[in-house]
């Protein structure tokens, strides 16, 4: 599988989405968000078996820098509209995607960077990692749901700080306002997030979808959150894969759940 601006590669049922623009620190751009929405649309079926995917950006000091800026010169008022909710419908595929999807920030993740790590289930920052909304310097607001998704992640007030301000945090105040989940050396970061994917890929696999449908319900303001998991609870109930999950508990052995794409 071949993409114009996206590395793909696969290791134990894990695949790998690598941004790869290095000249321009992996800076989002129409080839960039093709890529995204083809894979998370289609491209993903080409892998069997597959556990989860992790996203992150080719060279030593980005994830993704930003968007492309060059882009926004020529754009009138409703092609601006346009890009924004491109941006964001491409991140709900991801964020709405029925496997874990982890990003691995190793480097700047500025403007939509952020805004694509935020779209993500789990972030793990590297250490030299840095965290940023800077469009106000600009003279623009963020674009592809940074405005939306931040606050949610570290509360109103924060999030109006690093919006308003434009200022960027590291990896261990991402962390410690509950940005990332974790912060590791470099050459950890594959290894941790792959760790996760695979101990989740020991669970039910129904289960774990209908779990991240059901926690993004909790954020969809159309969407009564309660409702959809009581639903969700009483429909998977009567699945095959919770009466085999719950004669595994009661048999005291590890339960063989079937995997579904």
């Amino acid at each position: 599988m071949e993409y114009q601006s996206i590395l793909v590669s696969q290791d134990n049922n894990i695949v790998t989405l690598t941004i790869n623009r290095p000249k321009s620190l992996n800076a989002l751009n129409k080839d960039v968000f093709d890529d995204l929405d083809d894979f998370f649309s289609s491209g993903y079926e080409a892998f069997q078996d597959l556990k989860g995917i992790i996203i992150t950006g080719s060279g030593e000091k980005a994830f993704v820098a930003g968007a492309d800026i060059k882009e926004f010169l020529q754009l009138d008022k409703d092609q601006a509209i346009q890009l924004s909710k491109r941006g964001q419908d491409i991140f709900f595929k991801i964020e709405r995607f029925h496997k874990p999807v982890i990003a691995l920030v190793n480097g700047f993740a500025l403007g939509g960077g952020c805004e694509l790590a935020m779209a993500c289930h789990m972030r793990i920052a590297t250490e030299r990692a840095k965290f940023g909304q800077p469009e106000v310097n600009l003279g623009l607001i963020p674009g592809y749901g940074g405005t939306q998704r931040l606050p949610l992640l570290i509360g109103k007030a924060k999030a109006m700080e690093m919006i308003l301000t434009g200022d960027m945090i590291d990896a261990t105040e991402a962390h410690r306002l509950g940005l990332v989940n974790y912060v590791c050396k470099s050459e950890e970061g594959v290894a941790k997030a792959s760790e996760i994917i695979s101990k989740i890929a020991t669970k039910g696999p129904t289960s774990v979808a209908k779990s991240i449908a059901t926690i993004n319900d909790a954020y969809d303001k159309n969407v009564n959150g309660y409702e959809s998991e009581h639903n969700t609870f009483g429909t998977i109930m009567v699945s095959d894969e919770t009466k085999e999950g719950v004669s595994a508990f009661l048999e005291k052995r590890k339960p063989k759940f079937k995997y579904k794409e």
